[in-house]
């Protein structure tokens, strides 16, 4: 690590009081990780010099090779505001590396970056904006977490009806002290459901801050009494929680996307990389709605988008163009959820994304009618075509797709298919209240 950025991590460090710092890092999961390690030990930490034993990781190394270093990256130093001022607590995001000093292919952070570095040798960098939702539920007397929303509030809702403000508020202020330009925090539509969106950056931080997000909202919400969740579908019978991906490529400061000649204002590159998001989309399934519940969540009837197509205006397809041009020229991918490793779910989104500009993958015609009121009939006329149905289906998927699987790098998805498919048959071999209570007493 250069000396400069060392000295100006360890100045902050004391400057605000801190002994402890967390050197975090994601599993392959996406469950965040930590080792705690005290002022005295920063700078060795900084210097790439501690160890840890990656065979305690789910899907990192085997025990006979388990000596792994975190490498801390020094821009995220950041001291979390509820702790004391006095020993306080900071963070770092970390890479996972090999004790021979390369980058361990284990690291979702390494496989985002090496993504990145393929759409560098192309002069783009990308820019990503997330719009993450989540519920909040009240706890019983135990601490333990319900279904019970403390509220009946709907889209936009205000207090008294819409009682997660407070909690919301504190969520947003705790995260401006850590750096985020707060853009928008509000009621979503269903009883307990909230959004709070942050300014759109770089793609690697991020994914470093959406890891941060659900930290900090998890957080502050246990401190109002609440259990915050991320879950995709924790209620049936109600929206979902998404987590919305705008993206964007520039090269050279400016936007490629945008194109003022042509009669939508989007570029080549803006077309082809739709092509190549809808092309890949049903294995990025895999990736970006990661988990068995979240295929609960992309169904027909609760503003999910299911249906592999575009538009200008429309909610109702997969992929989004907000109105906006010029600088924010931008590609929403709306299907995501917030259960995603967001590492995994970037690097996965501009692979694709790269593949369509590289062999000038052209998009369907774009759709601007609701394809939730077509029958299917109608959508097969059009060639609109829907997400995978399930998590098993979306794995078999992303197995077939060589550049998805690319994008993973062979360990991640050796690793990640193996837990989602064990994930599956537990799922598929339970018995389920919905089966006791249609057929019990039916046979």
């Amino acid at each position: 690590m250069h000396d400069t950025l060392k000295n100006e991590v360890l100045a902050k460090a004391r400057e605000a009081g801190v002994k402890f710092i967390r050197l975090q890092f994601t599993d392959i999961l996406g469950v965040l990780k930590n080792v705690a390690i005290t002022i005295e030990q920063l700078e060795k930490a900084l210097d790439g010099e501690l160890m840890f034993d990656g065979s305690s990781i789910f899907g990192f190394t085997r025990i006979e090779e388990s000596d792994m270093y975190l490498r801390p990256d020094p821009q995220t130093f950041v001291v979390f505001p509820w702790r004391p001022r006095e020993g306080g607590v900071a963070r770092l995001m970390c890479d996972v590396y090999n004790p021979d000093g390369t980058p361990f292919a284990g690291c979702p952070r390494n496989a985002l970056k090496k993504v990145l570095a393929e759409a560098a040798e192309l002069g783009y960098t990308m820019q990503v904006g997330p719009e993450l939702e989540f519920f909040l539920f009240q706890v019983d007397g135990s601490g333990a977490p319900s279904l019970k929303t403390h509220d009946r509030a709907g889209y936009f809702d205000l207090t008294p009806v819409d009682l997660g403000e407070n909690a919301r508020r504190s969520m947003v202020l705790t995260l401006e002290e850590m750096g985020f330009e707060i853009e928008a925090s509000h009621h979503e539509v269903a009883p307990g459901q909230h959004e709070i969106d942050f300014k759109y950056s770089n793609a690697l931080d991020v994914a470093d801050k959406i890891v941060t997000f659900k930290f900090v909202v998890r957080t502050i919400a246990q401190r109002h009494g609440l259990h915050a969740t991320f879950m995709p579908k924790p209620v049936f019978g109600i929206n979902g929680s998404g987590m919305h991906m705008n993206q964007s490529l520039f090269k050279n400061g400016a936007n490629v996307f945008f194109d003022p000649q042509d009669p939508g204002q989007l570029s080549k590159d803006a077309y082809h990389y739709i092509g190549g998001l809808l092309k890949h989309a049903r294995a990025i399934a895999a990736v970006a709605n990661p988990t068995v519940n979240s295929y609960k969540r992309l169904v027909p009837g609760y503003e999910a988008p299911v249906y592999l197509a575009w538009s200008g205006r429309n909610r109702s397809p997969l992929i989004r163009i907000p109105a906006k041009r010029g600088m924010s020229t931008r590609v929403e991918l709306r299907s995501p959820d917030p259960s995603c490793n967001p590492y995994l779910a970037i690097a996965a989104c501009l692979k694709a994304g790269l593949d369509g500009i590289k062999n000038e993958i052209a998009p369907p015609l774009p759709c601007d009618r609701n394809i939730y009121e077509m029958d299917e009939a109608e959508r097969k006329e059009l060639g609109i075509y829907s997400l995978p149905g399930s998590l098993k289906e979306a794995v078999d998927e992303l197995l077939a797709d060589e550049v998805i699987r690319d994008a993973l790098g062979p360990h991640i998805l050796a690793k990640y298919v193996e837990a989602k498919n064990a994930e599956w048959d537990q799922y598929r071999v339970q018995v389920h209240n919905w089966e006791v209570d249609k057929y019990l007493t039916m046979f």
